[in-house]
């Protein structure tokens, strides 16, 4: 059984791409929603194993839409990582994931390589 990964961000290429990318690297069933304002009834349709989240959107931004999912006692399991363009992959050392408190943010562009290692690590804790 794959296990469900829900991508939220607003830019369609980006998400249709890594979506792609995915679901040909692992074992993962990939929905994608380009919508903030819609992703918190995305997650309780989907019911996603993690959840990859934007943090700059147009109407809600990354911290919007995490605290909605926290707030849903359906979704507040369900680990989640940032993605952003505000932090860049020259700021960090090779192959680093920032944190910001115990959320995991992981700089645009995305490390492929990074981002399984990083999902299979969440999935694996939660």
């Amino acid at each position: 059984m794959p296990k469900k990964i829900l991508l939220i961000d607003d830019e369609a290429g980006f998400t249709e791409l890594l979506k792609m990318n995915l679901e040909r690297a692992g074992d993962y069933e990939v929905c994608i929603e380009n919508d903030s304002t819609k992703a918190h009834a995305t997650a309780r349709a989907f019911r996603p194993d993690a959840i990859l989240l934007d943090v700059v959107m147009p109407g809600l931004d990354g911290g919007d839409v995490q605290a909605q999912l926290q707030a849903d006692p359906l979704l507040v399991g369900i680990p989640v990582v940032m993605l952003t363009a505000l932090v860049d992959s020259t700021e960090l050392s090779e192959g680093a994931v920032a944190q910001a408190g115990s959320q995991m943010v992981l700089p645009k562009p995305v490390n492929l390589e990074l981002l399984l290692k990083v999902i299979e690590e969440i999935m694996a804790a939660a």
